[in-house]
């Protein structure tokens, strides 16, 4: 429960020093580049190298892209039979199709499974969300925004992104059997910084701003995010025979609120921004009674 607690805290700090506290210029900007480019990395360089691999890991990858996908397709259905603009169908696809699996992902698995949920977070996270968003997010985003998407700009992404480096060294050495314990000792605690600086950032970017005729969008949205990703996510473990710990975390993920880079992406390219920036700060509200309850309904 503190640890829950710790999350909430977090949150509503930011939120709070955004409304009243008047906080100064670029500071959002300057707690992400440490999340992604310091903090993250050095957690995936301590929890990695401990990964037990396992016939099931596979899960709690391969569920990042059913979440992905089947927004794909539910929304493409939806705009269709609705007359949705292509705008409005793709911002739904790219943040309803992306979790908070790091953000807000890694703590929360921290605070309810501690660090073997964690390190599960991360594999989902690595290994799935994070290429998700620099390949098929990024082609949606271009496909809906009437432009096209360019392949070496995308790999080059993938291939220099920080953590995905840090993915590859850490594989390694986990390989030849581990970091020794002086350097474990400088990697966690910096990992460690991950979580209260990511929900206070999280806090400084709330917004809920909905614009007119949005509701039924914002509705369907979450509801696919929510409840429907998480619950396809789990008829998948179910029928392949995933158990445990692992096919927990994988349909909390699935069920993670929406990925703030996916609402950046979407304001990029002009996918109906308002929409996705509502649906990013109501999913984020939700998702910490929604994930919590998903817990409780898995046996957590």
């Amino acid at each position: 429960m503190s640890a829950l607690l710790l999350l909430f805290t977090c949150l509503l700090l930011g939120a709070l020093v955004a409304r009243f506290a008047k906080p100064p210029a670029g500071i959002v900007h300057g707690i992400n580049w440490w999340v992604i480019n310091i903090a993250l990395p050095a957690l995936v360089l301590a929890l990695v190298p401990k990964v037990k691999v396992d016939a099931q890991l596979w899960f709690p990858v391969v569920s990042m892209w059913v979440v992905f996908f089947g927004a794909w397709v539910v929304f493409a259905l939806l705009g269709k039979a609705l007359g949705w603009s292509r705008e409005r169908v793709g911002a739904l696809t790219l943040v309803c199709g992306l979790g908070n699996t790091s953000f807000m992902g890694y703590p929360m698995m921290q605070a309810l499974h501690g660090k073997e949920g964690l390190t599960l977070a991360v594999v989902s996270d690595q290994l799935g969300c994070f290429p998700l968003l620099s390949s098929a997010g990024v082609a949606v985003a271009s496909f809906y925004a009437g432009r096209s998407p360019q392949p070496a700009v995308i790999a080059r992404r993938i291939l220099t992104f920080p953590s995905f480096l840090a993915l590859v060294l850490a594989a390694i050495v986990g390989a030849l059997g581990g970091w020794p314990p002086m350097l474990d000792g400088v990697f966690t605690p910096i990992g460690a910084t991950l979580t209260p600086l990511a929900l206070f950032s999280v806090g400084l970017q709330f917004k809920f701003h909905l614009g007119e005729r949005q509701l039924p969008a914002l509705l369907m949205g979450l509801g696919w995010k929510l409840a429907l990703a998480p619950l396809a996510a789990w008829t998948l473990g179910v029928a392949a025979g995933v158990g445990g710990l692992t096919l927990t975390v994988g349909v909390l993920q699935a069920a993670m609120a929406p990925m703030i880079s996916a609402a950046i992406l979407a304001d990029e390219y002009k996918l109906e921004p308002t929409l996705a920036n509502t649906i990013l700060g109501a999913g984020i509200v939700l998702s910490l009674i929604t994930i919590p309850l998903g817990n409780l309904l898995l046996g957590g």
